[in-house]
């Protein structure tokens, strides 16, 4: 029996494959299929090439099947004309090993990071909820926003570079902010930045707000300040790789924060864990970026294998 040929996702076939929305489906799945032990994942691996970025090995399992995703953050790179993530995903059988697929890795991290940081702000976020606000118009900022459009909500976009939110805000039909300031007063915000500086201090998330912050992915990233973790509720996408990697990981060094304190998300989705416990309840979700939303995102772009006009490729 041959192996048969392996289909090739691009950038611009991920996203024809899987809308935001189901994106936001996939992933609320994953993260249930993980809290309760359905699907698994080993540690990510970083090799740091500091200070330029690093390089990530991220594998899952679940679904009936096994993913790799290697995966570059160099957060210099557009100022080259050079994407921020590159890598590709490889999505085999659980069964028998058979490679079943090669996808892009960035479009993959871009549905699964707006995905997530929407889900989180969904769940988390006060019911009554009015403004949404994504800083950051890069990638994974477009991808959040797109996903808030998806879901019927208005949101509004800013960037450092302004002509960057107007670029994509017109393309998906969003608005701009008028300043920082008012982005992050939003009922919901989405942060997605570089992480190099601190962008909330303490005391700035007001009564009832919530941030999703998705940009403080890695060692030396930081997005919002240790004391301001320590005010409001922290919730996680996973416990161990947030509390070695992501904001969560300088509260933890600096002692603020233990295990106790931060609840994970799917332990939320499951009914597990409270999540909100009042509309004056500050929350802020930490994401670190895990390997099972990247399967979510490859499953789901599979369902859909055979409707698409794929390159393939013989082993």
């Amino acid at each position: 029996m041959s192996v048969p040929d392996v289909p090739f996702f691009d950038g611009a076939a991920v996203e024809d494959a899987v809308t935001p929305g189901r994106a936001l489906e996939a992933v609320r799945d994953a993260f249930i299929a993980y809290a309760r032990s359905e699907w698994t994942m080993p540690p990510k691996v970083y090799v740091h090439a500091y200070p330029a970025g690093d390089f990530r090995a991220m594998p899952a399992l679940g679904g009936g099947h096994a993913l790799l995703k290697w995966v570059t953050s160099f957060p210099g790179n557009p100022a080259a004309g050079l994407p921020t993530v590159m890598g590709l995903v490889l999505v085999s059988d659980a069964s028998n090993g058979v490679l079943r697929a090669v996808l892009d890795a960035g479009a993959v991290t871009a549905l699964r990071t707006g995905a997530a940081a929407v889900l989180a702000a969904k769940t988390l976020g006060r019911s009554d909820a009015r403004s949404a606000a994504v800083i950051g118009a890069g990638v994974n900022g477009r991808a959040a926003a797109r996903t808030f459009l998806a879901r019927g909500r208005a949101v509004a976009l800013w960037d450092l570079d302004a002509e960057r939110a107007h670029g994509v805000a017109s393309e998906l039909g969003a608005d701009v902010a008028a300043s920082r300031e008012e982005a992050l007063a939003a009922d919901l915000l989405v942060t997605v930045t570089p992480g190099r500086k601190v962008l909330l201090a303490e005391g700035s998330l007001a009564p009832g707000q919530h941030a999703s912050l998705m940009g403080a992915d890695g060692p030396g990233k930081q997005e919002i300040a240790v004391e301001e973790l320590a005010r409001v509720r922290v919730f996680s996408d996973d416990w161990e790789q947030a509390s070695h990697g992501g904001d969560i990981a300088h509260a933890v060094e600096a002692g603020v924060l233990e295990r106790g304190d931060v609840t994970e998300l799917g332990a939320v989705l499951t009914g597990a864990a409270e999540g909100r416990r009042s509309p004056e309840e500050a929350t802020v979700f930490d994401s670190t970026g895990l390997a099972i939303q990247d399967l979510a995102i490859a499953l789901a772009a599979l369902e859909r294998v055979d409707e698409l006009d794929l390159p393939h490729f013989s082993l």
